[in-house]
């Protein structure tokens, strides 16, 4: 069945041509016959390209640029996306379609963001997983309220869960396990920032992290595959006020209130904001590959020009190179939990 070509339909809308795209692990629940899919359509919301058309109402990009987003789209000026929650706008829009040649983004003047040069096609691989899941992974984080000294535990070694491994420790996390059953991927997660791996699943995976904790829990718990075994172990391996951050989109997950209530565990789902989709790449840097994640800002002050020494941006240094690690990431096919 043939599909339409994307094309403006309002004016918040941007039509963009698409440098890479790629799968995610939630991609993969359709595919399973976990969701129905009712119609003919593409697949996929990660997505990095050039903008070809931007309706009358969007300023913030323009044709030519190239551009990233995010898989909710937002306007970033109603009440939920001002207090930080765009994934939850009143507007709200999600993309769906990216695994196109071309490809409608709704809401574009909040969701698009522009580098600062064009990146060369050497960088390009690693961009999506910058604009989509490390954010997905640092919002489990951010979710999970991991703080510098504490301990935290990532649940799944898919994209999202190697992503979270990378956030907690730039948050500065100082244990950082990842439950992980793939040699590959545990090799990864070492080179990202974990200093433990635990195979074991379900309850056996819950008593090795308390094993490892002094019989408590850890402090903070990422939970980035979406099923209900999954949840059951990310609440059940925090420890007594203790957080947990879920950004696998749920599925056959339910939760029993008493012994949620009992616990004293907290409890945030996936809301990434405007901090995942602001970066840069910077080409002065591309002998060092860095990427440069700047700190929450309006759209008027990532617009306007910025000082070198700009201190809104902090640059990622830790060895190997951010965006190296994303490029091994990438690399990996880790897209699914």
């Amino acid at each position: 069945m043939a599909v339409d070509d994307a094309k403006i339909l309002k004016p918040t809308d941007a039509v963009i041509r698409t440098a890479v795209t790629c799968v995610c692990g939630s991609d993969l629940w359709p595919c399973r016959g976990a969701e129905p899919t009712e119609r003919a359509h593409p697949m996929g919301h990660e997505h990095v390209g050039f903008v070809e058309e931007v309706g009358s109402a969007v300023t913030s990009v323009k044709p030519g640029q190239f551009v990233g987003g995010s898989f909710a789209t937002s306007d970033n000026t109603c009440a939920n996306c001002r207090d930080g929650f765009q994934s939850g706008c009143l507007n709200r829009e999600f993309t769906s379609t990216c695994q196109a040649e071309y490809v409608r983004i709704p809401n574009a003047q909040g969701t698009l963001a522009a580098t600062e040069e064009i990146p060369g096609e050497e960088f390009r691989p690693g961009l999506p997983a910058v604009f989509d899941v490390m954010g997905t992974g640092w919002w489990a984080a951010d979710a999970a309220e991991v703080k510098a000294g504490s301990t935290a535990v990532a649940v799944g070694d898919g994209a999202a869960g190697l992503c979270a491994v990378i956030a907690a420790r730039e948050m500065g996390a100082e244990r950082i396990t990842a439950m992980s059953r793939h040699g590959s991927r545990q090799k990864l997660a070492r080179g990202f920032g974990a200093t433990d791996v635990v195979t074991e699943r379900g309850e056996v995976g819950v008593a090795r992290i308390k094993e490892m904790t002094g019989g408590i829990g850890a402090d903070s718990v990422l939970e980035c595959v979406g099923t209900a075994r999954a949840m059951q172990q990310a609440l059940h391996s925090a420890r007594p006020g203790g957080n947990v951050g879920f950004v696998g989109v749920p599925h056959g997950v339910a939760v029993v209130g008493q012994e949620l209530f009992f616990s004293h565990v907290a409890l945030r789902g996936a809301a990434p904001d405007r901090l995942m989709v602001h970066l840069a790449v910077n080409e002065a840097d591309s002998e060092h590959d860095v990427v440069h994640w700047p700190a929450p800002v309006t759209d008027e002050e990532y617009a306007a020009p910025r000082p070198p020494t700009d201190t809104r941006t902090r640059v990622l240094t830790s060895s190997p190179p951010f965006s190296h690690r994303i490029a091994l990431l990438t690399s990996e096919q880790a897209s699914s939990c």
